[in-house]
């Protein structure tokens, strides 16, 4: 798969140094959204949630977004609706991977892939991020968000 580099304007907006924020320069990069936006949406999610269970006591109830954010929750889910985006699975419990970040596998258009640990932007087969992330084509896709069209 092709690879460009885009930060999602996070240099832009002043931000140095590294972070944990793969959703939020996905998102950037996606929508086209100024980084500095998407960030904040994220990390107001972020200081509103409940810490659950299992998660870092870095990430919940913390006013950012570059350490991580929890996907799952229904704040995330709804705002990705809200932005046009709608969830399609890729992988089921027991299933295996079937859907890789290579060539031929994802539908064309703006789509957000989560992969092990990461979400990345790929904008009509081409992956947009700060590095290749697609281990030369085997990295599992659980699923992604593909933008809908209005």
């Amino acid at each position: 798969m092709k690879f460009i580099y885009n930060d999602g304007g996070r240099s832009l907006a002043g931000f140095k140094g590294k972070a944990e924020d793969c959703v939020c320069r996905a998102i950037a990069i996606a929508t086209g959204k100024p980084y500095q936006e998407v960030y904040e949406v994220l990390g107001n999610g972020n200081a509103n949630q409940r810490k659950g269970k299992y998660e870092k006591k870095s990430k919940a109830g913390k006013l950012t977004a570059n350490r991580g954010i929890n996907v799952g929750r229904k704040w995330f889910k709804e705002y990705m609706a809200q932005l046009g985006f709608k969830w399609i699975p890729t992988m089921n419990i027991g299933s295996g991977c079937k859907v890789h970040l290579r060539d031929g596998e994802l539908p064309m258009g703006t789509i957000i892939c989560n992969v092990s640990k990461h979400f990345v932007a790929v904008i009509d087969g081409v992956i947009q991020d700060t590095h290749d992330c697609s281990r030369e084509g085997t990295r599992c896709v659980y699923g992604y968000y593909q933008l809908q069209n209005k």
